[in-house]
């Protein structure tokens, strides 16, 4: 047997945690240079340091919020979102080179926030005709000269709670009003400003070097070690990852490929994989019934993947023999994928070498080039979902899993069903559902401080499954949910 060429022991990940953007072209950059020509300008991000586009759903629900905020403020075809730390859903939003707002979601009040930043003033403050707060014309101020930035202060105003403008003296500035008072994070001097709004053929036409040398170097790796194994195939999952590293195999000379149906799985996803020539691997395994036996698949407990894929994987490769796979796995998508290496094993599958030839892509690099390529994707990405696995996957956030409501009502509604029944029988409270609790085992310090923000008690550092009746309403607890 051949010794496999690559490392093992991947060295330190050298993350991008800047974006490079062109303020003459007003697009993103995927190296620092336009193709235009123009030098980039850098843009911190946030970790993990991922950034995408917002697709058709999320601009769509962007601009609403945008709107219903200031009124008639464009909103560029164009925004990235950078993933940011929160209790569910939270991403700042990147447009014409600056961070231009902050949208989460709250699992509690089920609905969605914009709040803007500062840096969009330039872009805003021509358009918006409400969410203006006009200190100079509050009687508070007339005739005052008060210094406002990080302060908190009593203001008398019609706009309702939320992200707002704040004018003071010739200067602008953003703030959060909150019953009566308001919060100022800096006054400066704002000039209103227009931007080109280019669409994503202008994003790929000023990328396209960039994209061809990563197309390159993918393709490269993946011939490597294409000798490493009698054959070679392409693990597929129907989302944005695989579907360009499909492509990459391709035109490295790989055309077996296989999908793993969990049963679970959104019936787009199947007639995907299905409409792309890859063969399908039904998994055959009772969820409901293991649910019984082995209790609710959590964050820190997914037994799902090791029963639901991995099992089938394991069979369906025991036919194959040995063989290279390739896998769409990136550094970017999550903590335990961020010191992943070119290639690895998995002990269970010895015969079979996994190489991940995109692992040091973010999302931004896999949208562009699936533009450039024109690929088909998977059509849920357009409908507002990020994470295209199982349609109750616990690592979704409640956010997506209140999308998947909407256009799964039946699938949601009975495994809500389960759910309920399951928090009926170990006292748990209705938010155990209703705010998705359930997808921890011990829950995490955000969730414990949200509990405790709403009056309910939980334990910190245990398993969610006390006694019943130790969740019972207390005269803390608030009500209105």
């Amino acid at each position: 047997m051949q010794r496999e060429r690559g490392s093992w022991r991947p060295a330190a990940m050298p993350v991008k945690k800047t974006l490079y953007w062109c303020h003459e072209c007003n697009v993103p950059l995927l190296g620092k240079r336009c193709g235009a020509g123009h030098e980039g300008q850098p843009i911190a991000l946030l970790e993990p340091y991922d950034v995408r586009p917002a697709l058709a759903f999320d601009h769509d629900l962007i601009a609403r919020l945008v709107r219903e905020r200031f009124g008639p403020v464009p909103v560029p075809r164009v925004l990235l979102l950078n993933k940011a730390g929160g209790t569910d859903r939270d991403e700042f939003l990147i447009a014409n080179g600056a961070r231009f707002g902050r949208l989460s979601f709250d699992p509690v009040t089920r609905r969605h926030r914009f709040d803007l930043e500062p840096d969009a003033l330039p872009s805003v403050i021509g358009h918006a005709t409400r969410g203006v707060v006009d200190l100079d014309r509050d009687p508070a101020f007339a005739g005052a000269k008060v210094r406002l930035g990080g302060k908190r202060v009593p203001v008398t105003s019609s706009e309702p709670d939320g992200s707002v403008i704040v004018r003071y003296r010739g200067r602008c500035g953003t703030g959060v009003l909150a019953g009566g008072w308001l919060r100022v994070r800096e006054l400066v001097p704002v000039e209103p400003a227009q931007f080109p709004d280019p669409g994503p053929e202008e994003v790929v036409a000023c990328n396209r070097g960039h994209l061809r040398n990563i197309e390159r170097q993918a393709v490269r790796r993946i011939r490597v070690h294409l000798g490493d194994r009698p054959c070679a195939n392409v693990s597929f999952s129907g989302g944005k990852d695989s579907t360009v590293v499909l492509e990459l195999a391709k035109r490295a000379g790989v055309t077996e490929a296989f999908f793993i149906d969990t049963g679970l799985e959104f019936p787009e996803t199947v007639s995907f994989a299905r409409s792309l020539g890859v063969r399908v691997v039904e998994a055959g395994v009772d969820f409901d019934r293991m649910v019984e036996e082995a209790g609710l698949p959590t964050k820190d407990d997914r037994w799902c993947c090791e029963i639901l894929k991995l099992r089938p994987l394991r069979r369906h490769l025991a036919g194959v023999g040995a063989c290279v796979t390739l896998q769409g796995n990136r550094w970017y998508e999550s903590w335990g994928r961020s010191s992943i290496g070119e290639v690895s094993r998995d002990s269970a599958n010895p015969l079979q070498l996994i190489v991940s030839p995109i692992r040091n892509w973010r999302a931004l690099e896999v949208w562009l080039y699936i533009w450039w390529r024109d690929l088909p994707y998977n059509p849920l990405y357009d409908q507002g979902l990020e994470r295209l696995g199982c349609y109750l996957c616990p690592s979704m956030l409640e956010s997506e899993f209140d999308r998947v409501r909407s256009l799964y009502p039946g699938p949601a509604s009975r495994w809500e069903s389960v759910l309920r029944r399951w928090a009926d029988e170990r006292g748990l409270p209705p938010e155990f559902v209703l705010w998705g609790l359930w997808r921890w085992k011990v829950l995490p310090a955000k969730m414990v401080a949200l509990c405790r923000r709403q009056g309910i008690p939980v334990p910190e550092g245990k398993p969610l499954a006390p006694a019943p009746g130790s969740f019972s309403d207390s005269p803390g607890r608030k009500a209105g949910r």
